[in-house]
């Protein structure tokens, strides 16, 4: 089995991660963390807002983010989790791309919980992925 966690580093996807780790070790699943990068080089460069700087701290922080996701994995005893990097704008795409195109059987994902007029206006990549996704998912609170 192959499970996917999505993580950004925000507080809901640390209980993502969590609850990733602790499903791959009692399903015995290979367990891979994903972030979404969504801003390419190609698409900095065509405005005067970013520069390599600014890509490069982004850049910085993704990996961060996986690599506690990572020690969270390895000190649980999953040393062997994948890190990896999409891209996308739409965050929820990316994730759902990403699984469908690696093969993944199932997806975890956090959720802040937001409900009422704050989801409408900021919208839900956990409700999305759950919409769209081509396997069960599962969301962590």
């Amino acid at each position: 089995m192959k499970l996917l966690c999505a993580t950004d580093g925000s507080h809901a996807s640390e209980k993502a991660v969590s609850l990733a780790v602790d499903l791959a070790k009692r399903l015995g699943a290979k367990l891979t963390f994903l972030t979404i990068s969504t801003v390419s080089q190609e698409s900095a460069a065509k405005t005067h807002f970013w520069d390599d700087r600014i890509v490069g701290a982004a850049d910085d922080q993704m990996q961060q983010e996986l690599r506690a996701a990572a020690a969270v994995a390895k000190k649980a005893g999953l040393a062997d989790a994948v890190c990896a990097v999409a891209s996308g704008r739409d965050i929820a795409a990316a994730i759902i791309d990403y699984a469908e195109k690696h093969g993944f059987d199932h997806i975890v994902t956090g959720s802040s919980g937001r409900t009422g007029a704050s989801r409408l206006l900021l919208g839900s990549v956990a409700s999305a992925v759950v919409a769209r996704a081509h396997c069960p998912v599962t969301i962590a609170r």
